[in-house]
This record gives structure tokens, C-alpha cells and sequence, in this order.
């Protein structure tokens, strides 16, 4: 299976070797098979067969070896990760000793992890919820990216950069995948709907806890909050950047960086199959 439009540099432009990447993960084995087409697959509305391929993908890294969390946990696809990582690195340009500040790293610590085995950077996660990180840490721990990878918590729920920053930070550029919907049923008709949509009738593949899933606004409230609180610490990081889902959000966000004086906005999109996602940069 072969991803579309992914970055030029994306290993996995040249699609899933299932053969090889059963020898990686040994467990995803019992969940591939031939489809109706007689290509060789996944049911991609099984939780625990997307889990165990994206582990394969990620153990493709030498550097990556171990990357456990609870199933309750969205478990991210790897090729769309990696595809921001390296638009990060496009944005950066060619420079020593670069500082990424993952917002929102939640249990997989994904974003870290991708950076480190790909580019060799340096990173600040943050979350606010105690049990993402601990499991981040495990992980951060069993693949020996302690020196490479430093964690934090976020106290107030309220807050994006505010009670993260410290004195002394200077980042390369700030990283986000926000939360999509305004509350739980939200998020759970969301899933419905792709369920429907992938042709099933029950509700499967549906993870993620509160915090990777919804945020009181939604997204537009969110990346509003963030854009205002970087205006507040404007010398923190060359770029902030967040991922977008809904198009009208981009316009709404510009705007508002036009009356926050920011110096320079721009959009990258990302495709990835018929999903078009965007990273919203600024820069002041």
C-alpha cells in the first residue's frame, strides 16, 4: 500500500513492505491478509492492526526500539507525523543545535521521538495530563532519549505556553496537533461517521482520551489561545507552528496575527490520500 502526496523526503513515500515490516513487529503478522482486491492489507478500522503496523513503521528507525501505551490512547499514523517533522525542517532551514517545544505530546511522545530518530533534535514536550506523560517518560527512557528529550507538565488546562515557558528558552520553532472537537459527543459522532464510512456499523476504532480529542471551543478556540499567548513570549521561538483541520480556522487565525503585529504568516498543506491537513506558521 502505497501513501499519496506525502514530503519528498517521507520514507514512507515508497509505501508498506508488510513483509518487512512483519520481520520488524513479529505481532502484526496475525493481522495482515489479502482484501477483496487481493491486495495485501489491513482492516484499518481495527484499532489493535493500526496499532501494531504503526509500530511496525516506527521500529523501521535503527534509533527506535520500544513504544508501549495504553490503548485508550490515539495511536498516531506515523507517515502523516513524520510528514509535519519534515515541513518543520523545511521551515527551520539548515541549522545547528535546533530546540523543538512539542505542545500537547500526549502518551506516544510521537513527535519527539520522529524528530530525534530522523534529525537528531533536541525537544521540550509538554501535557497536561500526568498519566500521558508518565507513559511518555517510559518511553523517552527505554529508547535512551533522556539527554534528548526533556518532558514537562502543564498545570492549568487553561494555558498552552503560559506556566511551560521558562526563563532562558529559545526554540527553533513550537509544534502542535490540537484538539479537533468542542466535547465528547463531538468526538464520538466524528467517529461514527468514519465508521460509516469505512463500512462498518460498530463503533471500533474510537481512542483517545479527553485531552487528545477535545478542548472547550474546539479547535478555533484553541489555536486563538495559542496564537495570543505566543504574542505575550514573542522571542521564545523563531516559529510557532499547529496543525489546522478546518480550513475557515486558517483565515480566522490570520486575521487575528494581522491585529497581534506578527511579522510573517504562512500555510503549508499537507496531503495525505483524500485528508488535507495545514501547519499554520507565524513568526514575529
Amino acid at each position: 500500500m502505497k501513501e499519496k502526496n506525502l514530503h519528498p523526503k517521507n520514507k514512507f513515500n515508497r509505501g508498506y513492505n508488510f513483509e518487512a515490516l512483519i520481520k520488524i513487529n513479529p505481532k502484526l503478522e496475525t493481522y495482515v491478509a489479502k482484501n477483496e482486491f487481493d491486495v495485501v492489507t489491513i482492516d484499518f478500522s481495527d484499532p489493535k492492526a493500526v496499532k501494531e503496523l504503526n509500530k511496525g513503521l516506527l521500529f523501521s528507525f535503527d534509533k527506535i526500539t520500544s513504544w508501549d501505551f495504553p490503548d485508550k490512547n490515539l495511536c498516531p499514523p506515523i507517515p502523516g507525523r513524520l510528514d509535519y517533522i519534515h515541513h518543520l525542517a523545511d521551515l527551520i532551514g539548515d541549522k545547528e543545535d535546533i530546540k523543538i517545544l512539542d505542545i500537547g505530546t500526549g502518551a506516544t511522545c510521537i513527535y519527539p521521538l520522529l524528530g530525534v530518530a530522523e534529525y537528531d533534535w533536541n525537544f521540550v514536550a509538554t501535557d497536561i495530563d500526568f498519566d500521558s506523560l508518565d507513559t511518555a517518560q517510559d518511553i523517552v527512557h527505554d529508547n535512551n532519549f533522556d539527554k534528548k528529550i526533556e518532558l514537562r507538565h502543564q498545570q492549568n488546562e487553561a494555558q498552552i505556553l503560559k506556566g511551560i515557558l521558562k526563563d532562558g528558552d529559545s526554540f527553533s520553532a513550537v509544534m502542535c496537533n490540537p484538539p479537533f472537537f468542542k466535547s465528547a459527543e463531538e468526538a464520538q459522532g466524528a467517529n461514527k461517521r468514519k465508521n460509516r464510512n469505512l463500512g462498518n456499523s460498530a463503533v471500533r476504532n474510537f481512542s483517545g482520551n479527553n485531552n487528545e480529542l477535545w478542548y472547550v471551543g474546539g479547535e478555533k478556540a484553541f489555536l486563538h489561545n495559542y496564537l495570543y499567548e505566543s504574542s505575550l513570549d514573542k522571542g521564545a521561538s523563531e516559529w510557532f507552528t499547529s496543525l489546522v483541520s478546518k480550513k475557515e480556522n486558517i483565515k480566522s487565525l490570520e486575521k487575528s496575527s494581522e491585529k497581534l503585529k506578527v511579522a510573517e504568516f504562512k500555510v503549508i498543506s499537507m496531503t495525505q490520500g483524500n485528508k488535507v491537513t495545514r501547519i499554520a506558521c507565524w513568526r514575529f
